[in-house]
């Protein structure tokens, strides 16, 4: 077998075990062994288990993961969600469709505390959509609204993505969140837009004269303002060198497990939830890892990577459409898989690949350039049909809506997405603004 008729042979087993509803880190596990051991014998592949799972989840970095995700936790169980949407709505909600521009603020906020996509869309729908269904809102543009609002939990830091992003191309993870704000803040305001002209250019969706009661913004303010505090104290400590992302992330988590309990919403159900929730999504996403990288040193001993990065570089194809190719695979990827699977099974073939362009940029920047990238392809991916994992999770949880509903309901998210991912492309310095200031 030639190695390209491998290396397709190993993705064709891996999807074969995915269609059939198989884990994914296991079908990948399943797949690089599969591949491994096609190229050596059982010594050479028992060798090198042996010292794998140790070499992985021995790196120091990787603690930064479940303590984010901890943090997350203490704010969903804590009630932090509702006091952000409360705020979000007493500021917007006399607006034409300002619960939906509501449900953007408060999904961007609460991002600043989670780091998960889908934990940010399930965590604000269960406040969201019983309040919007109220007010005479669309199910597909309530649904559409947070499904999008969802994406924003990887793209306001802290970010699980970009610390995956960070730890597999030995990037700088403060300088990653810091090169997210821009694009975040384009992406929030992008959707707050979209929202705007879709409820005057398609009627029905939103009421004639939506009656919102408006919340005293002084209370409301005092809800959110822990929330406030421990994005600065978390993120001003890390840009300020005062302690690293890991260390960051363990005061964070602190931070919010006391505001939580001063909050008197966090109980002890809720803090045995927390850690079990904390644990169950780590253990997911370092069996990802494990099997990415069976999958990815099965792949190496083929030689395809490097010999796809080489042809390339020999087509002679501008640097920027190669670029833009590798984000078309992404957007496709994403479509089927989850964000995570996405970046470390590709990310050994496509890195060295980008790497390899001359953009004259140095190679750090042009690494967090990529990153940006990669993360708002990651973002659509969540969006688009036929799985668009936030639109599949937000949906579950509106009763009655149906999924195509939800579907045409994210159309102009999808434009947003695309539009800033163009923008990122073609305008570098927006997503290093902030990066060069570190320097």
């Amino acid at each position: 077998m030639t190695p390209i008729a491998l290396a397709l042979a190993i993705f064709a087993v891996m999807l074969v075990m995915m269609a059939v509803r198989i884990p994914i880190g296991v079908a990948m596990f399943a797949a690089g062994s599969f591949g491994y051991l096609a190229q050596t014998d059982w010594g050479p592949y028992a060798n090198f288990l042996k010292s794998l799972a140790h070499a992985r989840f021995s790196t120091y970095d990787l603690s930064v993961i479940p303590l984010f995700l901890l943090m997350g936790q203490f704010a969903s169980q804590g009630g932090l969600s509702r006091a952000l949407f409360r705020f979000a709505a007493g500021l917007l909600g006399r607006l034409k469709g300002g619960l939906s521009m509501a449900s953007i603020v408060a999904c961007a906020a609460f991002g600043a505390v989670c780091g998960s996509s889908v934990a940010t869309a399930a965590t604000l729908s269960s406040v969201a959509l019983p309040e919007m269904a109220r007010h005479g809102y669309s199910g597909r543009l309530s649904t559409a609204t947070l499904a999008a609002g969802g994406t924003l939990g990887i793209m306001v830091p802290p970010s699980v993505i970009l610390v995956i992003y960070g730890i597999l191309t030995e990037q700088n993870i403060a300088k990653l969140f810091a090169a997210a704000m821009l694009p975040a803040l384009i992406m929030i305001a992008g959707c707050m837009i979209a929202i705007g002209a879709y409820v005057r250019l398609v009627p029905g969706h939103v009421p004639d004269h939506d009656q919102v009661e408006r919340a005293s913004l002084r209370s409301a303010l005092a809800g959110v303002a822990p929330i406030g505090l421990i994005f600065v104290l978390v993120f001003g400590g890390i840009y300020g060198g005062v302690f690293t992302p890991t260390e960051g992330a363990a005061i964070g988590a602190l931070a919010t497990f006391v505001v939580a309990l001063a909050r008197r919403e966090l109980g002890l159900a809720g803090i045995a939830t927390s850690f079990y929730l904390t644990a169950q999504s780590s253990a997911m996403i370092f069996l990802i890892f494990l099997g990415a990288d069976v999958m990815n040193s099965a792949l190496a001993l083929t030689q395809v990577p490097n010999q796809l990065a080489e042809g390339i570089g020999a087509l002679g194809i501008p640097p920027l459409a190669i670029v833009a190719i590798i984000l078309l695979v992404y957007i496709a990827l994403g479509c089927v898989m989850d964000e995570l699977s996405v970046i470390l099974l590709t990310m050994p073939i496509f890195f060295p690949i980008v790497m390899g362009l001359d953009f004259g940029m140095d190679y750090s920047e042009q690494a967090i350039w990529f990153g940006m990238l990669v993360l708002m392809t990651v973002v659509i991916g969540l969006l688009t049909p036929p799985v668009g994992l936030n639109v599949y999770i937000v949906n579950s949880m509106a009763k009655g809506v149906p999924i195509a509903e939800s579907y045409r309901g994210v159309l102009p998210f999808l434009v947003v997405g695309l539009l800033a991912t163009v923008l990122l492309l073609l305008v570098p310095e927006i997503p290093l603004a902030f990066v060069r200031m570190m320097d």
